[in-house]
């Protein structure tokens, strides 16, 4: 932000997260769209997972500035570890109703 003589005002600034299929990207986008958006991570042949999305976080330090999230709800569920795998219902306290049938009811008493 330095480089950019861009105020650094956490709040003023929220964090887009968005894959395609190729690339994984981050970028900061500003409160009321006056001023540019800034790239801050891009990833190639890196799918949307927890991990991958956690580990470009800590590298960007997000927990320093602590940005809003501006993003879909397949990253959503992914950052609250939720099961974004075709479900119609994605909590694991819901009805199941999913592609992934392997993983419904893992835990048994």
């Amino acid at each position: 932000m330095i480089e950019l003589k861009t105020p650094c005002e956490p709040h003023k600034w929220r964090l887009f997260i968005d894959s395609s299929k190729t690339s994984l990207k981050d970028i900061l986008l500003a409160n009321g769209n006056d001023l540019p958006s800034i790239p801050v991570a891009y990833s190639v042949d890196t799918k949307e997972t927890f991990e991958n999305i956690s580990r470009i976080l800590d590298k960007i330090c997000y927990h320093d500035y602590n940005w809003k999230h501006c993003t879909d709800l397949k990253v959503v569920a992914l950052l609250t570890g939720l099961q974004t795998c075709y479900t119609k219902y994605c909590c694991f306290l819901c009805e199941w109703d999913s592609l992934a049938r392997d993983k419904h009811y893992i835990l048994r008493k």
